[in-house]
């Protein structure tokens, strides 16, 4: 992609591609504007019948278990308007809704952390499995020690807090043995350096493989975000023999297959390193957080002309599945309806032809040229210390630059639209004590996002936008 194509303006883009396709596709869909976003909002979904006893699976090769295409990401549970007595910010009786429909319909594999959801997502998905036998699902939880990490703790007091976290994994999962364990975000924040102080230093990940020698750990691995040096030295490791990884977790999905936006390089260069040695791969982000159904219209529309009786989020998730060493495909669903229109996509999966797949890298051509700020949501930039709302702040800011209301001059035909459509879905969206005008720059979000983006300079544009806005000086 030239570097030309790479800046052209959203408003030229549209010239050039034509009006013709908004308008299209605005008659098209119904609207969403008014549904909280979570892990994607499924425009135009179908309401045909969900399938039951139709999941598509895969066999580990390893262990011989045979999961669910589609894994059940537990980081964004539904949540209470404010805590209960208990202090729980979990609505446990929505999850336990969600986890017992994903297990009717086939879905067995959990993945957690004991960093989701305030620290409190371990315990909501365990108390919605218990009443099912231990070995009918499939639990992966993680060592999320990066929270440690860049401290200066000694040596033996991050051992001591990751030997804390691994063992309350297994109390808040009321469980004697993790099926899959992970070193998580591998390549977070100061890349090799992080890593060694993190996972070798303390000698803690040797401990791990004693543990799945001993059973506690059935397969073990790690996620990867950020350095691909820490990546390539990973499998190094595993190619010497010195560590071996039963199964690896990467961000993957259409968009970052050749682009690799959010990654620091293209998602196929991290599949096929992972295929070539038959390390089975679990897919994280295949929505980008949502981004990959919240899109354009006239993007909207190209997909719903080839596909209308199916979702936009269903392009994304088959393209996923449609890689041979995919073992699961997360996604974090916290309405029923991302729950329904997910599982129709992989019950039973239809894999995309090569020509579909070549429909989708042109399609995140066109996507590539809208400047919207690559965030999934993942809130590891949460809770920020001055108590700005980073993820709504850049999730409002997304919406307006899909929907064509981000202004560049007030000589644009659309400014007064775009101007009210900003501010006042900016009040609506985010607290006022919680948007962009009360970032310090502390940086201290920086090394936590898996997308690389430096929040403070964002913030700092998104707010000089929002004074000009205010102001009427753009």
């Amino acid at each position: 992609m030239s570097e030309n194509k790479n800046n052209i303006s959203r408003r030229g883009f549209l010239k050039a591609m034509g009006a013709g396709a908004t308008v299209a596709a605005g008659a098209a869909l119904e609207s969403c504007a008014n549904r909280k976003n979570a892990e994607f909002d499924p425009a135009g979904h179908h309401t045909t019948e969900v399938p039951v006893g139709q999941m598509t699976y895969r066999t580990n090769p390893k262990q011989g278990d045979k999961v669910s295409l589609l894994g059940y990401g537990c980081m964004r549970w539904p949540t209470l308007p404010q805590p209960d007595a208990n202090g729980n910010i979990i609505d446990q009786e929505q999850v336990n809704t969600l986890v017992d429909y994903a297990i009717e319909h086939g879905v067995n594999y959990f993945d957690t952390a004991p960093v989701y959801v305030q620290g409190q997502s371990e315990r909501a998905t365990a108390e919605a499995l218990k009443k099912y036998p231990r070995d009918s699902y499939f639990l992966a939880t993680k060592l999320s020690s990066h929270r440690f990490s860049g401290q200066g703790l000694p040596t033996e007091e991050m051992y001591k807090r990751s030997m804390d976290m691994y063992r309350n994994s297994f109390i808040n999962l009321q469980t004697d043995y993790i099926d899959y364990y992970l070193l998580h975000g591998v390549g977070f924040g100061g890349g090799m350096p992080s890593v060694a102080e993190r996972f070798f230093d303390t000698g803690i990940l040797d401990f791990l493989v004693k543990e799945k020698e001993a059973g506690k750990i059935r397969n073990l691995g790690f996620s990867f975000h950020g350095d691909v040096a820490v990546f390539d030295y990973m499998l190094q490791l595993h190619d010497e023999g010195r560590y071996h990884w039963d199964f690896v977790q990467i961000q993957m999905n259409y968009q970052d297959w050749i682009v690799g936006m959010g990654a620091s390089v293209p998602a196929s260069r991290l599949y096929e390193s992972l295929a070539q040695r038959n390390i089975p791969v679990v897919i994280m982000e295949p929505l980008l957080g949502g981004r990959l159904s919240n899109l354009p219209n006239h993007i909207v529309a190209r997909l719903k002309e080839r596909n209308p009786e199916n979702s936009v989020a269903s392009w994304a998730f088959r393209f996923c599945g449609s890689q041979p060493a995919v073992l699961s495909c997360l996604s974090g669903m916290t309405y029923m309806e991302h729950l329904q229109d997910n599982i129709r996509s992989f019950a039973p999966l239809v894999e995309l032809t090569d020509e579909e797949k070549q429909f989708l890298y042109d399609t995140a051509e066109l996507i590539h040229q809208y400047p919207t700020i690559q965030c999934n949501s993942c809130n590891y930039c949460m809770p920020c210390p001055y108590g700005l709302d980073i993820p709504s702040v850049f999730v409002h800011y997304n919406k307006c630059v899909n929907e064509g209301n981000i202004a560049e001059s007030r000589t644009d035909e659309n400014y007064k639209k775009a101007r009210q459509a900003f501010l006042v879905g900016y009040d609506r969206s985010v607290p006022k004590l919680r948007q962009a005008s009360h970032c310090t720059g502390c940086r201290q979000c920086v090394p936590e996002c898996p997308q690389r983006i430096n929040i403070p300079a964002e913030m700092q544009r998104i707010d000089k936008y929002v004074e000009s806005l205010k102001q009427n000086t753009l």
